[in-house]
Parts: C-alpha cells; structure tokens; sequence
C-alpha cells in the first residue's frame, strides 16, 4: 500500500502573530508549510521553530501584491517542498485614518495587500488543486469587514475578502476544493497592540476594556485562530465550503 504524500501548504504573512501560528499549527498537522512573508529573512524564525519541531517548511519572501513575485514564490515551493494544496491567505497590513485625512497610497496599499494578494495567490495555486483533485483554500477576514472608525481601506478589504471566498468556493468545487473564511475578532498580536498605539491606550487598558464587552470574557488568542484553520485544512471539512466563522468569543463584533 503506497503511502499518501504530505501535502503542502503556503501561508502568507507568516513571519509572526497569526500567520506563525498558523504555519506551526499545520507543522504539527503533518503538512509541510512554506512560511511566506515579504522578505524570507523575517520568515526564518518561525521555518526554525518548526523544523525544530521535527517538521518540513521553507522560508519564501514575496510581495504578495506583485504578480512575478507571486508566480516565482510558488515554484520555489513547489521545487523545495511539492506542489501546494493548502493557501492560507493571512498577509495584511494597517493604513489606519480617518476618510478625509486618507491617502490614495494608504487606499492602494491595503487593498493590494489583502485584495489583490489573496487574488494573485489564489491563482497561482489552485492549479496545483485542480491537478491534484484536492485543495484547501483558507482567507483571513475581520470583524472589520462589518465596519469600524477609522479602518474604511481595511474594513473593505476584509469584507470583499469575504465575497471573495464565497465566488471561490462555487468556481472550485467541482475540482474538489473548498474555500473558507475566517473573520477574527480582538487578538492579541503586534497588530492590535499598534492599534492601542494609536489610539493613545496602554495595552492592559486595551485588553481590559475589550475582554469586557467579549461574552467569553477574554480577548483571542493566535492559537484560537490557528485551530479553526487547522480544521478547514483537514479531511473532515471536506463538505463545508463558501463559510465565513467569526472567531470572536460571542456572536458580534
């Protein structure tokens, strides 16, 4: 009986925060990860901490937002590892202001990222899906994308993220791949505690007066997010596809 090779998995903005998790939790599912950050030196601590661990992953720089860097970080994954059939769409960033004091490039910047990014990756890896009659396809949304002050490029851009997934999904289905959505609520990360950066709060006041209004009563962790990728991946979500799950301790935002 042949044993059944290891599948390949990408993750995108995986040098840190959810992305590392992410890319650690899958290690530990038994996938080969290549960490995709932009530059491949930021994403060599987390390929460390799982080879480390006893897994397989390659360190990948790219602008996600560049369709030559797209096409040639997924060959060299496909030469170093195999040909992927897991994406994890988690790279973004934050141009934080309020709409009259936004700049076009601050506009551009993060729709490139989390829009056109998850695009131009998507495109070059369901290929591979098609080919192998198996894929997974996971994006990372926000609770942005129901709307929030100060956010208007990036609450947009989570919220297509989510249409995005939904078209995805009825395109490539019959190809027996799915596509998925998570949309987090507050997480502990570099990236919320900038946000209490800017909003002039310590970070334990931050977390104090988040984890109030949370019904579980805390804030997220990244784990919380890497497990719900961890069960879209698998073969037992094989039937659920087109879902956006909002992991944000309670039922809203």
């Amino acid at each position: 009986m042949s044993e059944t090779p290891t599948r390949v998995a990408i993750v995108t903005g995986a040098a840190r925060g959810i992305g590392a998790a992410i890319a650690q939790r899958l290690s530990r599912d038994g996938l080969a990860v290549a960490v995709l950050d932009l530059e491949e030196a930021a994403a060599k601590g987390t390929v460390e901490a799982i080879t480390a661990a006893g897994g397989r992953a390659l360190a990948v720089g790219a602008d996600v937002a560049d369709p030559e860097q797209v096409a040639a970080a997924v060959a060299a994954v496909t030469e170093g590892l195999g040909a992927p059939t897991v994406l994890i769409n988690n790279a973004g960033i934050t141009r934080d202001n309020l709409l009259f004091k936004m700049s076009e490039a601050d506009w551009d910047a993060v729709i490139g990222v989390h829009l056109r990014g998850a695009f131009l990756m998507t495109r070059a890896v369901q290929k591979h899906m098609v080919d192998a009659g198996w894929g997974r396809i996971v994006n990372l949304s926000s609770t942005s994308a129901l709307g929030n002050r100060g956010q208007l490029n990036y609450s947009t851009a989570k919220a297509g993220l989510q249409g995005f997934t939904k078209t995805a999904a009825i395109e490539l289905g019959k190809f027996g791949v799915t596509a998925n959505c998570i949309a987090p609520g507050f997480i502990a990360s570099d990236m919320t505690r900038a946000t209490a950066a800017r909003m002039g709060k310590t970070w334990e006041e931050y977390v104090a007066a988040s984890s109030g209004v949370i019904p579980v009563g805390r804030v997220g962790e990244v784990d919380d997010i890497a497990h719900t990728v961890s069960f879209f991946v698998s073969e037992g979500a094989g039937f659920v596809s087109g879902q956006i799950i909002y992991v944000a301790g309670g039922p809203k935002a």
